[in-house]
């Protein structure tokens, strides 16, 4: 097994320590277009397998020639909201960069898989997909995912119980206008809704919708990695080990939901194709038309950056 990440900032390069410590892959290769920078980091980090007892192998490099023939290959490169930048700015330069990996990636690794963490996300996936010419299982993207284990773990803080005992979804676009499915979350098999009065269930979901803004907050400069790492770890894991594991996660739609040409967040067994199916539940009234509103949000998305 070999894994590329293209971005060795923080989620990129924290990923990569993650892979490297659980010796996910036999060879790890993190790009940058920086010089230096994803050398210096994959040096440390290889220095760091000593300690983990960890065989996995890690290079750095700055051109993709290093990268081929990768089984899974992660886009977390893009860049951040600049001053005097406008959200149509910000969402076409980033595109730009997208497209450009994702065409790279395929000239070298024809047949890997991509996971596709850049924001916006589900913009960003749909991007990397039209870009890619791959069937549709074999380019995902991780949404619902991370906003999954912040939402999972408000509740675990709320009622102070194990994490393991949490099971929750969200679906929809990773922003805003997320939809967590609060009647298919449980803690212990008992549903959310019988163990916490509707107002703090709603501040919960208030808190996971602006999950990744709470962080910035605090940081002021810079945003969250950690979490986001593990998520896509996580689907790396599912993969490589044919898990056939569930987990909300962007993916290019054609017809299911009621929606088309889109990637949205829904339900998708993960295994070792990448997206093995698109599994199908029903929603209710309000949490179909809550999933409307949000794949509207990455509509307006994809018409600014088509143009």
């Amino acid at each position: 097994m070999k894994i590329t990440i293209v971005g060795a900032g923080n989620v990129g390069a924290t990923a990569a320590q993650i892979i490297v410590d659980r010796a996910l892959a036999n060879d790890v290769v993190l790009l940058d277009i920086v010089e230096g920078v994803p050398q210096g980091k994959a040096l440390d980090i290889y220095q760091s397998a000593a300690i983990q007892y960890s065989d996995t192998k890690i290079y750095g490099a700055n051109t993709y020639e290093l990268s081929a023939n990768s089984d899974i290959a992660v886009i977390t490169a893009g860049l951040p909201r600049k001053p005097g930048m406008s959200r149509d700015d910000l969402l076409n330069v980033n595109a730009e960069i997208v497209a450009t990996a994702t065409r790279e990636i395929v000239k070298y690794s024809p047949n890997a898989i991509v996971i596709v963490v850049s924001n916006p996300l589900d913009a960003m996936t749909y991007v990397s997909f039209v870009n890619s010419h791959f069937p549709r299982n074999r380019v995902i993207g991780m949404s619902g995912v991370l906003d999954t284990a912040r939402f999972k773990a408000f509740i675990c803080m709320e009622l102070n119980v194990s994490i393991e005992n949490i099971n929750a979804m969200v679906l929809g676009g990773h922003g805003d206008s997320m939809v967590p499915l609060v009647r298919y979350t449980t803690v212990g098999g008992i549903p959310l809704s019988d163990l916490l009065p509707k107002n703090r269930v709603e501040a919960l979901i208030e808190r996971t919708r602006n999950g990744g803004a709470e962080i910035v907050k605090y940081l002021k400069t810079g945003s969250a990695y950690y979490a986001p790492a593990a998520s896509v770890v996580q689907m790396i894991d599912a993969i490589v080990n044919n898990r056939k594991r569930i987990m909300p996660i962007s993916v290019y739609l054609q017809g299911e939901y009621g929606y088309s040409d889109i990637c949205l967040g829904v339900p998708v067994k993960i295994g070792a194709h990448g997206m093995e199916e698109i599994v199908p539940i029903k929603l209710t009234e309000d949490e179909k038309t809550a999933l409307d509103i949000s794949a509207n949000d990455v509509k307006g998305m994809l018409k600014v950056i088509n143009g």
